[in-house]
């Protein structure tokens, strides 16, 4: 990993996205986030690792065979840093979905908070995700009980 503690941060938040099973998803999630971390974007807002793990594997069902990567450089100050992304598709290195995050990190480098934002979402997925809303209220209200 990178010695700069903005990109290791990063790169720590892409190895949980891009894990392959709940077991490394769960791995990830605490080796990058504090035990009270959170994750915020339009579609979640949760707190702690379980949470944030049962996030990412609503993602990954989503959207299978995709894998997030890095879309430019992370540029961070003080404690805070903020990267673009993209949800890439293995096979045709189609991206339907990018965003933008920004991330706080504790004195340990592990992500205290991410505010994440979505630049572009197909239609499809707006409309599964509207769906769901319950489904992540109450993982939302489960996590942050």
């Amino acid at each position: 990993m990178s010695e700069n503690r903005y990109e290791t941060a990063v790169a720590r938040y892409f190895e949980a996205w891009n894990a392959r099973s709940a077991e490394a998803v769960a791995r990830a999630v605490a080796a990058g986030w504090t035990e009270d971390g959170g994750y915020t974007d339009p579609l979640a807002e949760v707190t702690g690792h379980d949470a944030i793990a049962a996030v990412i594997a609503g993602a990954q069902a989503q959207f299978p065979g995709f894998e997030f990567r890095l879309l430019g450089a992370v540029d961070g100050n003080h404690d805070i840093a903020r990267f673009g992304w993209e949800l890439v598709a293995v096979a045709d290195g189609s991206a339907p979905v990018a965003g933008f995050d920004v991330i706080t990190l504790a004195e340990d480098g592990r992500i205290r908070s991410v505010a994440g934002f979505l630049d572009r979402v197909p239609a499809t997925a707006e409309a599964t995700a509207a769906a769901s809303e319950p489904a992540a209220a109450s993982v939302t209200a489960t996590a942050t009980a």
